[in-house]
């Protein structure tokens, strides 16, 4: 038994072609969409499970509805014209989603990380997924023309598009992210939907006036300039260079106010470092710690190993020291921007990997090892577990040092903070924590200084620091975070951390919010997202 096909269908090799390279093209592109989702809301949002959970959400959903939808419009206006309007509309939708970027995450921050991440998500992606979603119905209604053949025909419909959708991944996620940037490849999406619309009304319709959206939505895509503003308090901001690297959104922010000019680098909108572009100095108090009190509780030592490089300050004091010195950082471009606008020496060896699979290859043993990196807006599970503890404490010298630079909470809802610090004290004999923060903010979220060693408790040598220049911005906090040890009372609810079960981020979901929350109150919406 057999059906005729719908009267609109241009009979020809070139279109059957045409068909498959349509489905192939927007099995791509819904990946190119959802891969770099997270870029986009990242900034705003950060990068934690809740904002993958959203994206993923919003993909199925919107892709549900699409089917839904195209499975219903096919069977009653089933003509190619349809199918390739939907196209068009579907690259129209991409196109806009870098120019409705701003004003969508500002108006959904107000709703917290998992309702505003998923409602933002929704707005920005959901429509272009939507029109994507849609074509695979009429795709299968235009091509299926014998009912005994149907199976067949629908299956590879839909392992194409499939395949499609794996080399999007692939190409995106290994790279173009790396070569052209979020906002290029999300150009690049929409004008290829958009040719792939109107390539059929011109080739298969003869209607050339469809031609004409193509150089239309070109010169209306927004253009890559660098922001530059004059804040509010009359501090002048500027990006002086951004960049998508394979692992976040990268910028290097100048600020100008009178005779102060200081530099930070920012990783999907959390500050990973500044300092005092005329002194080199750092302006966060967190970095004097991670120098000073490893080598006051170890005068002898001779030898650092920095996971997490950042901009580069704390390696570079103690190769200033005379330490034998290396980095591990995953991000190559973190080392690139750290050398070229951050004053790091090219001496200093940067090993580009995951920390955890440096410290697991190697057999190398540290007097100081400093763990200073964050994904999004916490330290990545991975490297707070007990394995990966362990595994520190085997690179560590009998007298040597960990500190840790955590972002956590001493006393509202401090289980996951205390469960780190549970879990370190698990290895290590000694566990100290110095908060870096003031001491009437102690009740807020803020960095802490872990450290962690070998024996019987010791006291940091201050004389070893005392003399060391410290930059203005950081000095106030900063005596005070020197000589003021926490601890948890014994009875505080904790847990030891594993690779099997490590919860921090779904247990530090209010704490998150709250770093990005100081964020965007802190830092220019177009110097995050400009």
């Amino acid at each position: 038994m057999s059906r005729s096909a719908p009267k609109s269908i241009p009979a020809s090799k070139f279109f059957s072609f045409y068909l498959l390279l349509t489905t192939g093209l927007c099995g791509a592109i819904v990946m190119v969409v959802e891969v770099l989702g997270s870029r986009v809301i990242g900034p705003f949002f950060g990068v934690s499970l809740f904002v993958w959970t959203s994206l993923i959400t919003v993909t199925l959903v919107a892709l549900a509805f699409g089917y839904a939808f195209g499975g219903w419009l096919a069977d009653r206006r089933g003509s190619p014209a349809v199918l390739y309007a939907i196209v068009l509309a579907a690259g129209v939708c991409v196109l806009a989603i870098p120019v409705l970027q701003a004003s969508v995450l500002s108006a959904c921050v107000g709703l917290g990380l998992r309702t505003g991440s998923l409602l933002a998500s929704g707005l920005l992606f959901g429509p272009s997924l939507f029109f994507l979603g849609c074509v695979s119905p009429f795709l299968v209604r235009l091509v299926a023309v014998e009912l005994r053949s149907l199976g067949r025909t629908v299956g590879g419909l839909y392992a194409l598009s499939t395949i499609g959708s794996f080399v999007g991944t692939v190409v995106t996620g290994f790279f173009l992210i790396g070569v052209l940037g979020v906002s290029r490849i999300f150009l690049l999406a929409g004008m290829v939907l958009l040719t792939l619309g109107a390539g059929y009304f011109v080739a298969f319709r003869r209607q050339w006036l469809v031609a004409v959206l193509l150089p239309i939505a070109f010169l209306l895509a927004p253009k890559d300039v660098l922001p530059d503003k004059v804040l509010a308090d009359g501090t002048r901001a500027s990006v002086i260079e951004k960049r998508d690297s394979f692992y976040g959104n990268l910028r290097v922010v100048d600020y100008r106010f009178a005779e102060k000019h200081t530099r930070e680098l920012a990783i999907d909108g959390l500050i990973q470092g500044g300092g005092d572009v005329a002194t080199g100095l750092s302006v966060y108090e967190f970095t004097y710690p991670l120098q000073f009190l490893p080598r006051a509780l170890h005068p002898a030592g001779r030898s650092s190993l920095v996971i997490g490089l950042g901009a580069g300050f704390v390696p570079r004091w103690y190769a200033a020291q005379g330490i034998a010195t290396e980095v591990v950082d995953i991000d190559p471009e973190v080392a690139n921007l750290a050398r070229k606008h951050f004053n790091f020496p090219a001496a200093i060896p940067v090993h580009i990997e995951d920390a955890r699979h440096f410290l697991t290859r190697i057999t190398t043993r540290y007097d100081y090892i400093v763990l200073d990196v964050f994904n999004g807006d916490t330290t990545p599970g991975h490297l707070l577990s007990v394995e990966a503890m362990q595994l520190i404490e085997q690179r560590l010298n009998p007298q040597g040092v960990l500190a840790i630079n955590l972002i956590g909470s001493l006393q509202r809802d401090n289980f996951m903070t205390a469960s780190v610090i549970r879990t370190l004290q698990s290895v290590f004999e000694r566990v100290d924590i110095y908060p870096v923060m003031a001491q009437n903010a102690l009740d807020k979220v803020g960095n802490l200084t872990v450290i962690a060693y070998r024996g019987a408790q010791r006291t940091p040598d201050a004389t070893l620091y005392a003399s060391e220049p410290i930059h203005p911005m950081a000095r106030d906090v900063l005596r005070q975070a020197l000589i003021t040890r926490f601890s948890f009372p014994p009875n505080t609810p904790a847990i030891i951390l594993t690779d099997d079960f490590n919860p921090i981020d779904v247990r530090d979901l209010w704490m998150k919010e709250d770093v990005r929350r100081n964020i965007l109150e802190n830092t220019d919406a177009s110097i995050l997202i400009g």
